[in-house]
């Protein structure tokens, strides 16, 4: 129930976007972790439902997370997802689904170097992942097992990180969230996702900025765009969607950046706010 408050790689050409249906269709942005599905475990049935009957009613779906292009993938194929998009890696990395392959369409690139000397000069006791678009990490040191989508090779120096373009640079350590005022005052967006992790990208970069860009190019009318989401990286695109919801068990800073609110995501609320999509029922 909605409550209102007062793959494999692909070619490396672009696929032509596909022409906007006449019968106006919506673009649906959508959060993963806590949002979808709870992190680690498979999405309900009901969710995985209402994903589909969404597109089948013509709509864009877009899977919009702070996950890697991997982690993205990975979630992509939980929820039968063929066709889309994904904007990955709190809107770094934008990539087109098609067929089963995708193709990236953007990455926005953070200054490894710089985000990394920062950090370490204030925590070296920091563990360092760089994101390597589709593939993995280039790590300081292994991560806890899972901890990161994709594979872990570790480099035999820290400059070794930034060596190759990346769109993120993952902080891991106790009190990690510490570095945030630091990161964010040398002009990085910097999210603390857990107390002992940072994600670090480029500053002006989130997932609004990114779907805004996949509206524009759908030529998607601003009214027509709706998002769900459950986290402080889901902020912006809570605010940017003409219907934000935020799931119900969302923070009130979170739930007060949106339109609605919906159930918890043990309550299947996305799927709640998809059926409703679904059947005409949000306006």
């Amino acid at each position: 129930m909605i409550m209102a408050r007062s793959a494999s790689t692909s070619d490396t050409e672009n696929p032509p976007l596909p022409t906007p249906l006449t019968d106006a269709p919506r673009l649906v942005a959508s959060d993963i972790d806590g949002t979808l599905l709870v992190t680690g475990q498979l999405p309900a049935v009901s969710v995985i439902e209402a994903v589909a009957a969404v597109r089948d009613a013509g709509h864009h779906f877009a899977l919009a997370t702070g996950r890697s292009l991997s982690g993205a993938l990975t979630a992509a194929r939980e929820l039968g997802l063929t066709d889309g998009w994904l904007v990955a890696s709190n809107g770094a990395v934008t990539a087109r689904l098609a067929g089963g392959s995708y193709t990236v369409l953007e990455t926005r690139d953070v200054d490894a170097e710089a985000a990394i000397r920062l950090a370490t000069r204030i925590r070296p006791d920091m563990r360092i992942a760089v994101e390597i678009v589709g593939i993995g990490y280039h790590v300081s040191e292994h991560f806890p097992v899972r901890a990161l989508n994709g594979d872990q090779v570790k480099v035999g120096r820290l400059s070794d990180l930034w060596v190759g373009p990346t769109p993120r640079v993952v902080v891991y350590g106790q009190d990690a969230q510490r570095l945030v005022p630091a990161l964010r005052a040398a002009g990085l967006t910097a999210i603390a996702t857990r107390v002992d992790w940072v994600d670090i990208t480029v500053g002006s970069v989130s997932k609004a900025t990114a779907v805004e860009r996949l509206r524009r190019d759908l030529n998607i009318p601003a009214e027509r765009t709706v998002s769900i989401g459950d986290a402080e990286n889901d902020i912006e695109l809570l605010q940017w969607a003409w219907r934000g919801v935020a799931m119900g068990h969302a923070t009130a800073q979170v739930q007060d950046a949106a339109d609605e609110v919906t159930g918890t995501v043990g309550e299947d609320g996305a799927a709640a706010v998809l059926d409703a999509l679904r059947s005409a029922a949000m306006p």
